[in-house]
């Protein structure tokens, strides 16, 4: 009986803790497929956000389970994998993240329209940050275009991102 009540509240544990990585998981999932590029003619490589969505997900709809570190932490992973500046998606995170808790009341409760409106804001200032920093590292003003659309695909995709993740949400961490 005491063995069976160790394993039950062992295997529960187990349980939450995993239930509790999922935004990390999915993050880092949404990570190493926003990597692919895409190939669009004119452009050299030009991807997906989807990391950068699901941090604006999971920070409106749960910021206890996606810490400032953890975002951190996987910025400097696509940074290694990615080839980009160590620190450099580390910061355009941070700064996402620091305004999404800021404004986490504002978001919450409103329709997804809102939703929709603030993630293409976030977006499009987040590629402005990675634009303007790579300009000042080449000490050369760089096409925008690349960037752009790397911000309207992430606009354009973010309503299936959302459902899938509002999809997980529910049934793992309701």
């Amino acid at each position: 009986m005491r063995a069976t009540a160790l394993a039950s509240g062992l295997f529960n544990q187990l349980d939450q803790t995993a239930r509790n990585l999922l935004p990390f998981s999915v993050t880092v999932l949404a990570m190493l497929v926003g990597m692919v590029p895409l190939p669009l003619p004119g452009y050299a490589m030009v991807t997906v956000p989807f990391m950068l969505m699901c941090l604006f997900y999971w920070v409106i709809h749960r910021p206890d389970l996606l810490r400032p570190i953890v975002v951190f932490v996987v910025g400097l992973l696509q940074d290694l994998i990615g080839g980009t500046p160590m620190g450099m998606t580390s910061m355009v995170l941070i700064l996402a993240y620091w305004l999404l808790i800021t404004q986490r009341r504002f978001f919450l409760g409103r329709s997804f329209l809102m939703l929709w409106i603030g993630f293409a804001l976030v977006a499009t200032g987040s590629a402005a940050v990675q634009w303007a920093v790579f300009a000042l590292m080449t000490a050369s003003v760089l096409d925008a275009r690349p960037v752009l659309v790397q911000a309207l695909l992430g606009v354009a995709l973010f309503p299936l991102m959302a459902w899938l993740l509002q999809r997980l949400h529910r049934a793992y961490l309701s």
